[in-house]
Formats: C-alpha cells, structure tokens, sequence
C-alpha cells in the first residue's frame, strides 16, 4: 500500500509518495494548490500512476506542541482533498519541517530561487518519513 504526502500551503502543496512496502518516502512535486484542491488532471494523474490508499498530510504545529493557527485551514482543505480523491487522510505535525527541508537544500548548493519549488516536496517526504517510520515501530495489534 503507498502513502501518498500533502504538504498543503496556500500557494503550493508539495507532494511525496512511500514505496509499496511503506518503509521509504521519496519527494515527486509541486502543484498549484488550487490543481490539488480542485483534483485537476494533474493532481488525477498522479493518484492514477501512484494508487495511494492513504493521505499524510502536515499540520503545522506551535514550538509548544498546539496546533497553530492555520491547523483548522490545512485540515479542511485536507478534508475536501480527500473527499474529492475518495482516500483517507490522517494528520502528522509538520512542525519545523520546511525549515529542516530549506536547511538540507541549502547545504546541497541550491540558491533560495533554487529551492522555491522544491521546498514544499522534499518537506512532504520528510514527514512521510517520520511517519512510515513511526507506524514501523508500533506493536503489533
């Protein structure tokens, strides 16, 4: 089963898919939010070539461990992607993530024109991550 990431912002939503045994994240793209929102071609594309059964999607939480404001926003948008996809979705904290993301393509070379469109994906596959790697250690029901 692949989990596909949403990195949902107001102007883009990076995106990252796991491998079909779930163990590894790998970054694919941006799209306009609006594509992903409103399931255009493009956004379909990807859902047909990759079968997602499950969307992670970042909430962006405070340093205190609270949602913060724009939680409600991301989730509701989350909700109608999902909605829209017919796949579910469950909720990571995205917390720090893109600025982890800019830090690791920073020290690659990459120039900040560089990063602006790959920020947002590779932020997606680092939850991804954090989150295959989290259901790998849950105990067996």
């Amino acid at each position: 089963m692949r989990v596909m990431a949403l990195d949902i912002g107001q102007a883009r939503v990076g995106i990252a898919i796991s491998d079909p045994e779930r163990r590894v994240a790998t970054p694919l793209g941006v799209l306009p939010a609006d594509e992903v929102i409103g399931c255009a071609p493009s956004f379909r594309r990807l859902l047909e070539d990759w079968e997602p059964e499950l969307f992670v999607c970042g909430v962006p939480y405070t340093l205190a461990g609270e949602e913060g404001p724009q939680a409600q926003s991301v989730k509701q948008v989350a909700g109608r992607i999902a909605s829209r996809a017919a796949v579910p979705c469950e909720f990571i904290d995205e917390r720090l993530s893109s600025r982890e993301a800019k830090r690791n393509l920073r020290k690659n070379g990459l120039t900040e024109r560089e990063m602006r469109g790959r920020i947002d994906m590779i932020a997606a596959s680092m939850f991804l991550q954090a989150w295959l790697d989290a259901q790998r250690s849950r105990p067996e029901d």
